[in-house]
């Protein structure tokens, strides 16, 4: 069904309006807006309407996030109906307007930031590619839209309180949904008397809300297709070569530059199987010129982790330059931080016995 949703969009017809409704706005109808306006060609320049009566939501091309009905072939997505349980396959997280969105156009905007606009428009077969980057940026972005419109929280409050846990400090709460949220006027923002005009003005900063929550959908998606995607080679050969410096396998070394590769490694790892030796160090230089520094650099225990699988040693964390030269015994040394979780030599040869004799000890 998601593939499909362009097909049913009338191309010929003068610009559409999209409905949503008006009020304190969120990030996921925010974003839901975006996403159609900037990567569906036939919502290019679409008015938007910002209501909640009935009689002119009606009379909109496609609503979101308000109306009471969830109709992709009417192009409604709202939400909130008390028998709306549909998730994003394979995830458990119910959706808002912006997973909704997503999961009816996401293939098509992957699509077309690839340049495959003409085969997905011909549904010539499933694109694997297109289809690892739409769950990728689905379980990466908008979950976590569609989790906060919907209360859903990060962790189980009930496991968390049973165990005794307490945030170590504050993150003011700052999250892609508060990013939009603290974009609605304050309750004391003057506020125009004129109906109409007050109601310009609310329009204006969802308009900016809009703009500012898919400038980061935009970023993220401009990086997983761009940067992400082309990095899996990448990440691929060097895990195939990863005995070369090290029997078991625990040393992964990219000879030319860095790459995004902890997703792709963990992945890797998973299909490798259980009992397979998991990568300690990853290798890599800091820059492409022949004479760059080399670094290395511990594999997180998980992605946002940060606790290493093995920290390089302790006696040597916090020193640089000569004085880690003396302790390491390794000549060349630049630094290795005072968490341990990465180091660097001047030359690859001790980088890669900074490595090896961090995993001896």
């Amino acid at each position: 069904m998601a593939e499909n949703a362009a097909k049913r969009l009338k191309t010929g017809d003068a610009p559409v309006t999209i409905g949503t409704h008006n009020g304190h706005f969120h990030a996921d109808e925010a974003l839901a807006v975006h996403m159609l306006r900037r990567h569906v060609p036939t919502y290019a320049g679409a008015a938007l309407v910002r209501t909640r009566d009935p009689a002119r939501l009606d009379a909109c091309h496609t609503v979101v996030d308000v109306g009471g009905v969830y109709a992709p072939e009417a192009n409604r997505f709202d939400h909130h109906q008390r028998t709306f349980a549909t998730t994003f396959p394979g995830r458990q997280t119910k959706l808002s307007s912006a997973g909704l969105v997503y999961m009816h156009f996401g293939r098509e905007i992957i699509a077309r930031r690839l340049g495959r606009e003409q085969q997905q428009q011909q549904q010539a077969g499933d694109d694997a590619e297109v289809d690892v980057l739409y769950r990728k940026i689905y379980e990466n972005f908008v979950e976590a839209l569609d989790a906060h419109d919907n209360g859903v929280s990060a962790y189980d409050p009930a496991a968390v309180s049973a165990a005794g846990l307490a945030k170590a400090f504050s993150d003011g709460g700052f999250t892609l949904g508060a990013m939009v949220g603290r974009l609605n006027p304050n309750w004391n923002d003057p506020r125009p008397a004129d109906p109409a005009a007050a109601q310009a003005a609310e329009d204006a900063r969802f308009e900016a809300a809009s703009a500012r929550i898919g400038e980061e959908f935009d970023r993220d998606l401009d990086y997983y297709t761009q940067s992400w995607l082309p990095a899996r080679s990448i990440v691929a050969e060097a895990f195939a070569q990863r005995g070369r410096h090290d029997e078991r396998g625990r040393i992964m070394v990219f000879e030319g530059q860095s790459v995004p590769w902890k997703d792709h490694l963990y992945t890797l790892e998973g299909e490798a199987g259980p009992g397979s030796e998991v990568v300690v160090y990853v290798l890599y230089p800091e820059g492409t010129a022949p004479d760059s520094k080399w670094r290395v650099q511990c594999v997180p225990v998980t992605k946002d982790s940060f606790q290493s699988r093995k920290p390089l040693p302790e006696a040597w964390r916090g020193f640089r330059d000569e004085k880690l030269d003396e302790i390491s015994g390794i000549p060349g040394c630049v630094f290795v931080h005072a968490a341990g979780f990465i180091g660097g030599n001047k030359t690859f040869d001790g980088a890669l016995a900074m490595a090896k004799k961090g995993l001896e000890l």
